[in-house]
């Protein structure tokens, strides 16, 4: 697998994209990977599970997430087996913190996989457990924020509201590892793999907070939604897209501002990821300080796969950007692992 391969979310793998439209991003190989041989395992142990969709209060309409609620005594193995069974984007396992994270604050620790590999950290996947934990009765160890431990270290999560009765948290938002302008050559290629005039380019930014988002801000949002990209162009390039919308002065405070859209190499070719916190996370970083967007803002993403993720990104004055958004539980039970 190539070492850009995006390292927080893929889409459903078993999902097949609809005929190629203004919208349609996703590419699939003519036939399919061969079977993968896997040593035979029973499992027989009931652990809490569910299913969360989260960047959304409405049910499927956002980025998927499964959450082993019980994690103790899987091994790596077991964890990267079901995480591939599940055939989502990520899974997460729940365990107990260690004695020196709890004393840290660390409410419980958490293992972030998707297919193939674990990860340190990401966005969904942070909300999404966060979510789930607090439904299993899980009791923060301060009333007004849980932290959770994972292997980017501790990661503080708050609750920020609510729309339409269901809750919303946030996470803030990692530290850039590489930011500044992108190169002129990388925006010219990139301007070439969305099919998009350079000047309609109007600025660009190294967004690295893990993944290595290049990212290119266009004129608008309408630009942004029509975009065709060519995932030959594009090969091994995790690119985010943002543009403003026009929004009337009477419009409701939660009306997005940003359309964002990412693309990514992911198993089966050029993807496109429903909602994506580690990119919104990092254009915050990058478009606020430099005057491109105010300090409290929606952004949409999903609407070119027919989702509807809303973002709520929060600036405070100290500087922390707090990513946040709905999260709702669509399944429950157990798992036999």
């Amino acid at each position: 697998q190539a070492k850009t391969l995006f390292p927080y979310t893929t889409l459903f793998r078993s999902w097949r994209a609809p005929p190629r439209t203004a919208c349609s991003t996703n590419h699939w190989p003519d036939a399919a990977p061969g079977p993968t041989t896997i040593e035979d395992k029973t499992m027989t142990t009931p652990r809490p599970f569910a299913q969360v969709d989260v960047f959304t209060a409405t049910p499927y309409l956002g980025n998927p997430l499964a959450v082993v609620l019980d994690g103790s005594g899987l091994s790596t193995e077991d964890m990267h087996r079901f995480t591939a069974w599940t055939n989502l984007s990520e899974c997460t396992f729940v365990l107990p913190p260690t004695p020196d994270e709890r004393a840290a604050g660390a409410d419980y620790r958490v293992r972030i996989f998707c297919p193939g590999r674990e990860l340190p950290f990401a966005g969904h996947p942070t909300l999404g457990t966060c979510h789930a934990w607090l439904a299993h009765d899980g009791q923060p160890q301060h009333p007004d924020r849980v932290v959770q431990a994972c292997g980017a270290g501790l990661v503080s999560i708050r609750r920020t509201g609510s729309h339409g009765g269901t809750p919303r948290l946030a996470f803030a938002a990692p530290p850039l590892r590489r930011e500044g302008p992108l190169d002129e050559a990388d925006v010219a290629h990139i301007a070439r793999g969305l099919g998009v005039a350079r000047t309609d380019i109007v600025a660009h930014a190294w967004c690295d907070n893990g993944p290595g988002w290049r990212a290119v801000m266009l004129n608008h949002a309408e630009q942004v939604q029509a975009l065709q990209p060519d995932p030959a162009v594009l090969n091994g390039w995790d690119v985010g897209v943002v543009g403003r919308h026009a929004i009337p002065p009477d419009a409701a405070g939660d009306t997005p501002l940003l359309e964002v859209r990412a693309f990514f190499p992911g198993n089966q070719g050029l993807m496109e990821d429903p909602v994506t916190g580690s990119l919104n996370a990092a254009l915050a970083q990058w478009l606020i300080p430099a005057g491109l967007a105010p300090a409290h803002y929606v952004a949409a993403q999903g609407h070119c796969l027919h989702r509807a993720g809303r973002v709520h990104i929060d600036r405070d004055a100290d500087g922390t950007v707090w990513v946040g958004g709905a999260s709702v539980t669509c399944i429950t039970g157990t798992v036999q692992l």
